[in-house]
């Protein structure tokens, strides 16, 4: 374990710049997407994400130890405890959980969901993928909600819905990829129901129209976890609203890529092109969220909403300023931001540098 800092427990500057310089070159779809965040929430988005790469990079990266979570753990505990361990990931965290009022089960969630990978855990119905996907993600999506200042029930849940739905995408879209690396996260009652034994099609990834119609079935579950999401976004401040709406819209997007390919996750992945990305940024930044009424959390998730309802509120801040319009006039630069971040999501996956 990294040694404590007990006289200098919450960040320096030089904290958040190193938890910035670190998105940049280890994460850098995501600093990329940063851009799209008001200024206000961007610096405490870099510490948060760079406390949940290094916990990603630490479980399941190059020179993964077989004691990575344990040890996430216990560094997770120095930071509530107000000894942070002495590096910008964990000073950084530490003063975001503690202004933003984040309870140490958020986290810990997705430390839990990412010894569940280390394992190699498989997934035998929708309900155990969701538990799962409430831990990598809905977890993620919770504490972001909370950095933007937002911690209403209804706002938290329609964030986990999101999350959980850009999980179950992911999934979709990545089953060649994980299965070629010995991973299946498709539920296994599903593949038998078609004919597919898990097993076989680890050993030897295809494509088939069984395989299409599992993949269907789990875009319909995402479908419907998007659209329930949609509601939660009149919640957030307007100055997050564009961003938030767009990422799911584009998100949502590879899922029917997926589908207009044919439903062939083993030979093709799944992207969403500048055009279309123009066309679903006019959507989000020019149509607005329904209010719906209120649903509660999946069951999945509840236990992250319990997590923040049992937690006091911390001192409200000023209200985070709103959009400027001209900024969200669907331009070529935003455009060019959102291209950027598909070319560099790639290049992360095949080990590619980065474009000067």
């Amino acid at each position: 374990m990294l040694p404590s800092s007990p006289d200098a427990p919450l960040a320096r500057p030089a904290d958040h710049a190193a938890c910035r310089a670190a998105i940049r070159a280890g994460s850098r779809s995501f600093y990329a997407a940063s851009w799209l965040l008001p200024r206000a929430v961007r610096r405490d988005a870099y510490g948060l994400y760079a406390f949940c790469r290094l916990s990603d990079d630490a479980v399941d990266g190059a020179g993964a130890r077989a004691d990575a979570v344990p040890r996430l753990r216990a560094r997770l505990a120095s930071v509530y405890a107000g000894r942070p361990a002495d590096a910008p990931a964990d000073r950084a965290l530490a003063e975001i959980v503690a202004r933003h009022a984040i309870p140490q089960a958020l986290p810990a969630a997705l430390l839990e969901g990412l010894a569940w990978d280390a394992a190699g855990r498989r997934y035998p119905d929708l309900s155990a993928l969701a538990a799962y996907a409430a831990r990598v993600a809905g977890s993620v999506g919770a504490m972001m909600t909370l950095v933007m200042g937002e911690r209403s029930a209804e706002a938290l849940a329609r964030a986990c819905d999101l999350g959980i739905a850009m999980q179950l995408t992911n999934v979709a879209r990545d089953v060649g990829e994980d299965a070629r690396a010995g991973r299946l996260y498709l539920p296994e009652s599903w593949l038998r129901e078609a004919g597919i034994d898990p097993d076989a099609f680890l050993a030897r990834p295809e494509a088939s129209p069984a395989l299409a119609s599992v993949v269907a079935r789990l875009l319909a579950a995402a479908d419907v976890l998007y659209e329930r999401a949609e509601a939660g976004i009149a919640l957030l401040p307007p100055a997050c609203r564009p961003a938030v709406r767009a990422a799911g819209l584009i998100y949502a997007e590879i899922g029917r890529d997926l589908t207009r390919s044919g439903l062939d996750p083993v030979g093709r992945r799944a992207r969403v092109p500048g055009a279309r990305k123009a066309r679903l940024l006019a959507r989000a930044a020019l149509v607005a969220s329904p209010r719906r009424p209120e649903r509660p959390a999946l069951p999945e998730a509840a236990f992250l909403l319990a997590a923040v309802a049992a937690m006091p509120r911390p001192i409200a801040g000023p209200p985070l300023a709103p959009p400027r319009p001209a900024w969200w006039n669907v331009g070529a630069q935003v455009v060019r931001v959102l291209d950027l971040i598909e070319v560099l999501r790639e290049r992360e996956r095949l080990g590619g540098a980065a474009p000067s």
